[in-house]
């Protein structure tokens, strides 16, 4: 039996909530799976993604594959990164300062943006006020 790792779609119309579950490749995206490993929710600011990482993992070495959205949200929370340099065979000790050090320059890439972005809309706002003057 082929398992992936996907999403399977939730919540109202209009407002979704994804579910990260392990299914058969072959079953609907919203039709039964085999366990819930996780969710996203794409609707808050910055986007949710809360996922069980011990379940994740034993999924991933029993052979699961996840989908591109899936892979992008395991990447995203560096569960992925982690597994990479267990799997290269680097001390436990070694793997968890590359991981603080990979969510530290995270972190300071999203300061970098929202900084980025609070000077682009303040020169579009003195460029908007200066033809009006």
């Amino acid at each position: 039996m082929a398992v992936k790792l996907r999403l399977r779609r939730m919540g109202k119309k209009k407002q979704p909530i994804y579910k990260i579950v392990a299914a058969d490749s072959r079953s609907p995206r919203d039709g039964k799976f085999i366990e819930a490993v996780g969710v996203y929710n794409p609707l808050t600011n910055p986007h949710t993604i809360e996922l069980k990482e011990d379940r994740v993992n034993y999924w991933l070495n029993c052979g699961a594959i996840p989908t591109l959205t899936v892979r992008s949200l395991l990447s995203q929370k560096g569960i992925l990164l982690k597994r990479h340099l267990e799997k290269k065979g680097f001390p436990q000790e070694k793997v968890e300062a590359e991981i603080q050090n990979w969510q530290k320059l995270k972190e300071a890439s999203a300061q970098k943006g929202q900084t980025k972005k609070k000077k682009k809309s303040a020169s579009e706002e003195q460029k908007a006020e200066a033809p009006a003057n």
